[in-house]
C-alpha cells in the first residue's frame, strides 16, 4: 500500500476543489502540446517502477497518470469521475460494469488501443499480483472480458459496488499496451520507454530514475483533459527536502511539488518571485496500536481487552493535535478528529467529543479517570515507534512532541525509537512494534478508502483488530447505491471505530507546491493527482 500516501466513491464524494491558479486545461481531444518553454517540476518522491502492476506509490502514480490512458478519471477541479478514453460507463446489472472505448484509439508507438489492451491491463494484475502493486484493489473483480474492439465488461464478485469507477481511475487502473508489457511478469522501465507505451497526455521522451525524466506531449491523445499547455515537461528528483527547497528557491526548478518542510514552505512563502499554492489534502497522519502486543494487549502476559481499551483511550486524552499542527507543521496539517479527513462526504468528528477536553483538546484529568476506573495501574509503559525517513524530517518533531504529551502528568512512560523504513515496513507486520506511527494518502477520493483498507478483519495494517459490526457496515456501504444511506453507514463506521480506537488519528496534511512568478495552471485539487498538462512558463 502507499504508506507515504500512497494505497473509491460513488462518484463526487469529495467538494471541488479550487483551481488556485489560472491556466487549467479543458477538455477536448488533443494534439500537441501549447506554447511557452519546458517546465522543469522537482520533486523528492521516488519513482519504484513506470510498470503499473509492479508500484504502488505517489512517486510512481505521479507518473503513470500523466503518460497512461484510464478508463474513467477526474476532471481537473473535480473529485468524481467521468469517461476518459471511455465514451461511457456504466453499471449495466448489479454485477456487470460496461465500458465502450472512444473510437482510434492508439498508443504512442502506434499500435492500436482496443478492449483487448483493456482486459490484459486488468488480467495481468491480477496473474502478477506484485506485493509492491495495487492489484489488491481489484478484490471485487471476478473477470474482464473484451465484448468487441470497443466494449470491455466487467464482472464483479459483489452487486453495486459504489467504489469500482473510482478503482479504474487509480494506480490499479493504467492502461498498457499488449503489445510491449509481459502478460505474467514486470516489464522494465527501459522496455516501457523504448516502446513507447503511452497514451496519456504525455509520453516519456527518456527516464533516468531518481535523476530525471522527460516528458513530451503526445499528440495522439483523446482523453478526458484536452491538448496540454506546455509541449515539454521535465522531473528533476532530488534525494531530500533540503536540496529540493534550495532548488526552487534559485529558480533551478520551476515548481517544487512533495515534499517541502514546514520550515521552509513559511521561508518560501516570502521569498521574492516565488509564489505558494495550497489546495485539498487526503493524506493523513496516525498512530496504530498492535492489539496483540500494546499493554494489556491479547498475546502479552496482563492481557486484559478492558484495560488495552484504557490504556488507548487515555492516549487519546492526552494528545494535543493543534499544538503538534502548529509548533511542527506550521499550520500546514491540521488536527483530524475522525477516520475519514474533512472534505470527504461522510466525514464526522466523533474523537472530538469522546476524548480530552470534549471539544478537541486534551485533558489529563480524563486520561487519569479512564485508566483508574479500568484499573490501569500507572505509569502505563508504552513502546512507541517512528520511522525518520519516510515521513519527512519533522518526524522525530513530531513524535517527540507525542511522547511529551503522553508522559504529561506522569501517566505514561513512553519509550520512543526509530527504525530506518526499509526494516520499519516488515517490522511493523510481524508484531514487533506495540504503537507505531503511519501515513496514508488515498487511492481515490471516497471515505471507502480511508475504511476498508484499516478496518476490514484482514486489513493492511496487520494490527489484529476485529470487529464484526464495524466489517458489516463497511461491506454494507460499498455496495449501497443510495447516497444518503451509504453516507449514514460510513458515519456509523467511524462512530464505532472511535469507540475502539484501533489506531488514534492525529493530523490531515493539505496540498502544498511553490512556483516561480510567471508558472501557471498548478492545479492541487480533491483528486489528489499532480497533471502537467496545466503548467505553462
Amino acid at each position: 500500500m502507499k504508506l507515504s500516501r500512497t494505497g473509491t466513491g460513488a462518484l463526487a464524494l469529495v467538494a471541488s476543489g479550487a483551481l488556485l491558479l489560472t491556466g487549467c486545461a479543458q477538455g477536448g481531444s488533443g494534439g500537441n502540446g501549447g506554447g511557452g518553454g519546458a517546465v522543469t517540476v522537482g520533486t523528492t518522491e521516488v519513482v519504484t517502477a513506470l510498470d503499473p502492476a509492479g508500484a504502488y506509490d505517489n512517486g510512481s502514480f505521479a507518473v503513470m497518470t500523466n503518460v497512461y490512458p484510464f478508463l474513467l478519471n477526474n476532471p481537473v477541479g473535480k473529485s468524481e469521475v467521468e469517461p476518459d478514453i471511455a465514451e461511457s460507463a456504466e453499471f449495466t446489472s448489479p454485477t456487470e460494469y460496461t465500458v465502450k472505448l472512444k473510437k482510434d484509439l492508439t498508443f504512442a508507438n502506434g499500435h492500436k488501443l482496443t478492449s483487448s489492451d483493456v482486459k490484459f491491463t486488468f488480467d495481468r494484475q491480477l496473474k502478477i499480483n506484485d506485493p509492491n502493486g495495487p492489484a489488491s484493489l481489484l478484490a471485487n473483480l471476478a473477470s474482464v472480458e473484451a465484448k468487441d474492439d470497443q466494449t470491455v465488461v466487467f464482472t464483479l464478485k459483489e452487486g453495486n459496488d459504489q467504489t469500482f469507477p473510482q478503482v479504474l481511475s487509480s494506480p490499479v487502473g493504467p492502461i498498457v499496451d499488449e503489445e510491449v508489457f509481459s502478460a505474467d511478469k514486470l516489464t522494465s522501465d527501459a522496455d516501457i520507454v523504448k516502446g513507447k507505451a503511452f497514451a496519456g497526455q504525455y509520453t516519456l521522451d527518456s527516464f533516468d530514475k531518481g535523476n530525471l525524466a522527460a516528458y513530451k506531449a503526445f499528440d495522439g491523445y483523446q482523453g478526458l483533459w484536452g491538448k496540454p499547455k506546455s509541449s515539454s515537461v521535465n522531473v528533476k528528483y532530488f534525494g531530500n527536502e533540503s536540496n529540493l527547497s534550495q532548488a526552487i528557491q534559485t529558480k533551478a526548478v520551476d515548481v517544487a511539488f512533495r515534499s517541502l518542510s514546514a520550515t521552509d514552505i513559511e521561508k518560501l512563502g516570502k521569498t521574492k518571485g516565488l509564489k505558494v499554492v495550497n489546495g485539498p489534502g487526503g493524506e493523513i497522519r496516525y498512530i496504530v496500536f498492535n492489539f496483540n502486543t500494546q499493554p494489556f494487549g491479547a498475546k502479552t502476559p496482563e492481557a486484559d481487552a478492558k484495560k488495552a481499551l484504557a490504556v488507548r483511550q487515555a492516549a487519546a486524552d492526552l494528545v494535543d493535535r493543534a499544538k503538534i499542527a502548529k509548533e511542527v507543521y506550521k499550520d500546514t496539517y491540521t488536527p483530524l478528529y475522525s477516520y475519514v479527513p474533512q472534505g470527504l462526504t461522510g466525514a464526522v468528528e466523533p474523537l472530538k467529543s469522546l476524548y480530552g477536553d470534549k471539544q478537541g483538546g486534551p485533558s489529563a484529568d480524563a486520561a487519569k479517570k479512564v485508566l483508574a476506573d479500568a484499573g490501569v495501574p500507572t505509569p502505563v509503559k508504552l513502546q512507541l515507534q517512528y520511522s525518520p525517513d519516510h515521513y519527512g524530517n519533522s518526524s522525530a518533531e513530531e513524535y517527540a512532541q507525542v511522547k511529551s504529551q503522553l508522559e504529561a502528568g506522569g501517566l505514561f512512560t513512553v519509550d520512543l525509537q526509530s527504525t530506518e523504513w526499509g526494516q520499519y515496513s516488515k517490522d511493523r507486520v510481524a508484531d514487533v512494534y506495540p504503537a507505531y506511527q503511519l501515513g496514508w494518502f488515498p487511492d481515490y477520493s471516497d471515505a471507502d478508502n480511508y475504511l476498508s483498507p484499516f478496518f476490514a478483519k484482514e486489513n493492511f495494517l496487520v494490527n489484529h483488530y476485529d470487529n464484526a459490526e464495524v466489517q458489516k457496515l463497511i461491506s454494507e456501504q460499498r455496495v449501497t447505491p443510495d447516497a444518503a444511506e451509504r453516507t449514514k453507514k460510513i458515519e456509523q463506521i467511524q462512530e464505532l471505530v472511535a469507540g475502539d480506537l484501533s489506531t488514534l488519528p492525529l493530523l490531515q496534511g493539505s496540498q502544498v507546491a511553490v512556483a516561480v512568478d510567471g508558472v501557471e495552471g498548478v492545479t492541487l485539487d480533491a483528486s489528489f493527482k499532480f497533471r502537467f498538462g496545466t503548467l505553462q512558463k
